[in-house]
């Protein structure tokens, strides 16, 4: 698969998800407290990420 999620832990301890594309990260979140709100960022992204619009400030 050329694309993903990944949730790791920070040197803070803090859990983090990145998506990687052909192995580069694309994006990484804000730290979270728990693994479940990690996973819940990952859902929130699959789920309205399709329908954002895209806003250009160049």
């Amino acid at each position: 698969m050329a694309h993903k999620f990944e949730i790791y832990k920070d040197k803070a301890g803090e859990y983090r998800v990145r998506f990687k594309y052909n192995s580069e990260i694309m994006f990484s979140t804000e730290g979270y407290s728990s693994k479940a709100s990690a996973q819940n960022a990952i859902n929130s992204i699959k789920k309205n990420g399709p329908d954002a619009p895209v806003e250009d400030n160049s």
